[in-house]
């Protein structure tokens, strides 16, 4: 019974070895993973399953060293149990540090996007004032042509105006020249003794 309770130490040692072995190899993964957020997740999903795995053999490890005969082969087991938890705890830490530089990861990730999109929006907002700014211009371009059309306009208006009222006068003088012209006919065929 004590061989075969020896054997299943032996064998509950070596897959301790194994799945504190896969662990580091995992951590080490995630240390060295510059990925997407998925990629992460899976592997932090893949270091607590091993942690499981690993609590549960050295828990099977503990119940075995209870059940030694011998005192000391029970203590030097119990002692081993007492450094893998320890050792254990250490990896524990490094899990939750790799679960907390994951959500740091996913937080810098969520705010690289929410910059992203400002710096979009940002762009957006000075391509619409670079076409306000342009259309603008024309405009204003457009309102100094039209003002010297106006100008002009307004000077031929006033020509026009002094021309009209020459014509006017021209008439007038015209029709008094006339009239007097008439009048001094007249003058001299009805009365041609004045």
């Amino acid at each position: 019974m004590a061989t075969t309770l020896d054997g299943h130490v032996r064998i509950c040692n070596q897959e301790i070895v194994i799945f504190d072995l896969e662990v580091k190899a995992f951590i080490q993964d995630i240390r060295d993973c510059s990925g997407p957020l998925s990629t992460l997740t899976e592997l932090n999903a893949k270091v607590k399953e091993k942690f499981h795995h690993l609590r549960l053999k050295i828990q099977e490890l503990e119940q075995m060293a209870k059940e030694q005969d011998k005192e000391s082969e029970k203590q030097a087991l119990l002692q081993e149990v007492e450094n893998h938890k320890k050792q254990m705890l250490r990896k524990t830490t490094k899990e939750s540090l790799a679960q907390t530089s994951s959500s740091i990861t996913e937080s810098l990730m969520g705010i690289s996007r929410m910059m992203s999109q400002q710096v979009r929006q940002s762009e957006e907002a000075m391509q619409i004032l670079a076409n306000s700014s342009r259309t603008i211009l024309d405009a204003n371009e457009e309102f100094k042509s039209m003002s010297g059309t106006i100008q002009l306009g307004r000077k031929l208006i006033t020509k026009y105006n002094r021309r009209e009222l020459t014509d006017k006068l021209l008439i007038f003088l015209a029709l008094a020249l006339f009239l007097a012209t008439v009048l001094y006919i007249l003058k001299k065929r009805l009365f041609p003794f004045l």
